[in-house]
């Protein structure tokens, strides 16, 4: 696996992460790929073989681009041969603004946009190795986007709260960082990601548990959860659970065993 990971413009850091460029290669054979849940949304164009999603029992395909949005559990993903990624990462909370669509908590999202306009143009970079000038051509269309949204400040700075906290922030101190009541925010903030302040903290208090067991599988679970503001480890085990799938060892004991692959962003791709 390929994985290069590009800073945003200046103008645009209130609302994307990051830009990522990522390939797979994955034989003749069609082969699942489970993605962890985070703190972020993602908006993902692919190029080469197609990408599914088992939905009840059925595969079905997904158009380029696709939302991944916030996710409650991992989800697989099934492909074969070369599949290369371009993705966006976004603030939540950002995320349906910037292309001016209603919000929701569907983990993924097929919409229909103009920005699937940068299909043709990104495959065409991608099929001739020139990933740079396709980040660009990405980076001035959400320029160009931004310039049309009117910035939130609230959104912005309870975001900001809430990610320097790494999610351990009480609703009502968040509330406070962005100088607004509890229910305007909480209010605002559903309407802007489809989520709660608790939901999209328990998320990003997820990631950090997530992080530190994949930089480090031995990591002390009881000093973690003190750490991170869980009542006690069990409390971290069961959320860890909640969000992952499987227990914070057994996540371990795939990262010992090289069954996850990290990239520079953390994002965590598992062989399913």
């Amino acid at each position: 696996m390929r994985h290069q990971e590009f800073e945003p413009p200046e103008e645009l850091c209130d609302t994307i992460k990051c830009f990522w460029y990522n390939t797979r290669e994955y034989g003749e054979s069609q082969s699942g790929f489970e993605v962890v849940p985070d703190g972020y949304a993602e908006i993902i164009f692919y190029f080469g073989s197609s990408c599914s999603i088992s939905y009840h029992g059925e595969m079905q395909p997904l158009p380029s681009p696709f939302i991944l949005g916030l996710l409650n559990q991992p989800i697989i993903f099934y492909s074969k041969n070369r599949l290369e990624i371009i993705g966006i990462r976004c603030h939540p909370w950002t995320v349906f603004d910037l292309l001016g669509l209603p919000s929701g908590n569907d983990g993924v999202r097929v919409f229909e946009h103009p920005v699937a306009q940068l299909q043709s143009v990104l495959s065409e970079c991608i099929n001739t190795g020139k990933i740079e000038e396709a980040i660009t051509e990405v980076k001035q269309y959400f320029l160009n986007a931004r310039s049309q949204v009117t910035a939130d400040s609230m959104l912005f700075k309870a975001g900001v709260a809430m990610r320097e906290a790494n999610g351990t922030m009480p609703v009502s101190q968040v509330a406070a960082a962005a100088n607004a009541t509890v229910r305007t925010l909480e209010r605002k903030f559903k309407q802007s990601s489809g989520y709660t302040v608790k939901d999209v903290s328990g998320l990003m208090r997820f990631e950090q548990v997530r992080n530190h067991l994949l930089l480090d599988p031995d990591s002390n679970l009881a000093g973690l959860a003190h750490e991170l503001g869980y009542t006690d480890q069990s409390h971290l085990s069961k959320e860890f659970k909640r969000y992952s799938g499987t227990t914070p060892a057994a996540f371990a004991r795939k990262t010992r065993r090289g069954k996850i692959t990290l990239s520079n962003d953390f994002v965590a791709f598992v062989q399913a």
